[in-house]
């Protein structure tokens, strides 16, 4: 027996097969098994979502020899000729080669006439927004009023084109595009029927790239299956449709939050071997930050329908919400302008290069301080030489002596303003330098700030740097930050660490309290890790259990902890530059103004 393609092998032969639009078959289902049945249908719809489909299952219910119900039986001769195609009561017509309206007529000429065979003499004109003018007039008086043993089953793809006078007279059915997670379930029993091994991966990959389409889809499942030898593989079906691996994807995303370029680079590097379309990169970047700032605003709103909902819920975690809606719309903006760049590839590594350029925390690498310095010093020379040269050009004053002494005193300034930067640069007095000296040293200012804040607050000790070695037996909750700064920790696993309290400790048991509201993002892997972890740093087996609760406890969290000495370093760093004598007699001469958030503290502010 020849080939059958897997489109026509697994067209659904009753309405229980159908993948999706439940909200058109239980309307059909319920008419036909209370008797409530039109005399004419219209399905609209995308291609291969089921228009036609719908219609041939419809007509098989009308005309089975069991009866009219909404479950044919299959097995009787109308059952099958409608199956096989050559059932003599049911005209299929397409409309595309048939648009005369002498087309119609010769075709509404047997409508009086009873069936044949069948019960109903069913009309199935497929694409009938192709019918002209005249041919739809042709076709109204009959579709307003047919006799009781026809039924008219319409199906297009633009029911715009189809007049008002038609739509009327028809109960309309609007059939929608199925989601992926429909198709790759869809795809994944096909598979499973025919018994070929697959990755699931690559039947999403595949039930994405059919957009809706089950036609599609079983179109492009067929021509993989032999790309790829009887086994689909997720990197063999990336390959073959041409498109971005969602591995890849991840990992663009893993390395914004990391602020890593280097590792963006060689992600793109990696990913031009594949010759891709590197919009769609873009696009596909640009659904997923869409898909992460839902799950950060509503959580319940977030579905499966991609296939990457834990991927989500853990970047949704990881990643500050201003982040997420400043890398979107950067990458918005660079997929408009991805056509004005040198090429596609130094377009899009452009656009990611932006991200980390203007995240809310700064650039990753800063410029040499020496070029910070020397580019300081220009701008304040030439700022003063901007303001000297505006009072003498408005001076009323025209005569020598005016000019002689204004050139004086711009010369005095100029040389005054160069002794103190050069005595500031060779005394190492920039300002980021100021900050790590006053941080070290216990300046005078840190001091004043330390006793306006909380004396308790203040003191307490360095946890990050402790060297001191901690005691499975002696472990103590208060000591639990200590003990996450020596974990080998990292990633969306060290996040979770940093929202935990340390609860109890029992021989080798270790018990966790993780804030309610860090709780979505925990499964068995990370539980396992900082398992591990504890493991190696105590040298012993140690069981870990993580309750899940609100965090009610004078104690602080790593992550409290984290953000309530990155506030202490700030307010530091922020008083620290504005004492400094080298700021204010910038301010002073030249009415300068410190601009907001412009300050960041040099010791360390991450986990």
């Amino acid at each position: 027996m020849s080939y059958q393609v897997l489109a026509r092998k697994w067209r659904p032969r009753s309405f229980k097969e159908m993948a999706g639009q439940g909200h058109v078959l239980k309307t059909l289902i319920n008419a036909l098994d209370n008797d409530r049945l039109h005399h004419a249908y219209l399905f609209t719809g995308t291609r291969g979502v089921g228009k036609t489909t719908i219609a041939r299952i419809l007509a098989r219910c009308l005309n089975c020899e069991e009866g009219v119900s909404s479950e044919p039986c299959g097995k009787c001769s109308a059952c099958l000729e409608i199956e096989e195609g050559r059932f003599i009561d049911l005209i299929e017509v397409d409309a595309a080669s048939r648009t005369k309206v002498e087309d119609t007529r010769e075709l509404l000429d047997n409508v009086q006439y009873a069936p044949s065979r069948g019960r109903y003499k069913v009309y199935l004109i497929d694409e009938v927004h192709m019918l002209s003018g005249h041919s739809f007039n042709a076709l109204l008086k009959t579709l307003e009023e047919p006799p009781p043993h026809v039924k008219f089953l319409l199906a297009t793809t633009d029911p715009q084109k189809l007049p008002v006078t038609v739509l009327s007279r028809c109960l309309q059915f609007s059939l929608k595009n199925l989601s992926p997670e429909m198709i790759m379930n869809h795809l994944k029993f096909i598979m499973e029927q025919e018994k070929i091994e697959f990755e699931e991966e690559a039947l999403w990959q595949i039930g994405r790239a059919a957009k809706g389409s089950v036609r599609d889809a079983l179109t492009l499942l067929d021509q993989a299956i032999s790309f790829c030898n009887g086994k689909l593989s997720d990197a063999e079906i990336s390959s073959f449709l041409g498109t971005i691996d969602q591995n890849i994807l991840y990992q663009l995303v893993d390395a914004l939050i990391a602020e890593d370029a280097l590792a963006i680079l060689e992600l793109i590097n990696t990913v031009s071997d594949q010759a891709p379309d590197f919009a769609s990169i873009l696009e596909a970047l640009l659904s997923y930050l869409h898909r992460v700032a839902v799950a950060q605003v509503v959580p319940e709103g977030l579905d499966n329908s991609q296939g990457d909902k834990k991927q989500i819920l853990e970047h949704a975690a990881a990643m500050p919400a201003e982040n997420v809606q400043l890398y979107y719309q950067m990458a918005l903006k660079s997929r408009e302008e991805l056509p004005l760049a040198v090429d596609d590839r130094s377009g899009i590594e452009m656009a990611l290069l932006r991200m980390l350029a203007f995240t809310p925390k700064g650039v990753p690498n800063k410029p040499e301080i020496a070029l910070a310095k020397a580019n300081t010093a220009e701008v304040v020379l030439n700022s003063k030489d901007d303001v000297i040269s505006e009072n003498i050009s408005i001076d009323n004053g025209s005569d020598e002596e005016q000019l002689a002494e204004a050139e004086d005193e711009k010369k005095k300034s100029l040389e005054s303003v160069e002794e103190k930067i050069q005595a500031d640069i060779n005394a190492k007095t920039n300002t980021e330098t100021i900050i790590t000296e006053a941080v070290s040293e216990n300046s005078e200012p840190e001091n004043e700030i330390q006793n306006e804040s909380d004396s308790t607050a203040a003191q307490v000790p360095e946890f990050e740097n402790s060297e001191e070695k901690l005691s499975l037996s002696a472990l103590k909750p208060e000591q639990w930050i200590s003990l996450f700064y020596k974990l080998n920790l990292s990633g969306i696993t060290r996040s979770i660490a940093a929202h935990c309290l340390l609860l109890d400790v029992s021989e080798n048991i270790i018990t966790l309290g993780l804030d309610v509201n860090h709780s979505k993002i925990l499964n068995e892997g990370h539980q396992e890790q900082i398992e591990k972890a504890m493991s190696d740093y105590f040298s012993s087996n140690i069981s870990l259990k993580i309750s899940q609760s609100e965090l009610d406890s004078d104690l602080e969290t790593p992550a409290t902890y984290r953000l309530r000495k990155q506030q202490e370093r700030q307010h530091i760093a922020e008083e620290v530059f504005k004492n400094d004598d080298y700021v204010k007699t910038i301010m002073e001469r030249f009415e300068g103004s410190i601009l907001p958030d412009s300050i960041e503290p040099l010791t360390p502010e991450d986990y």
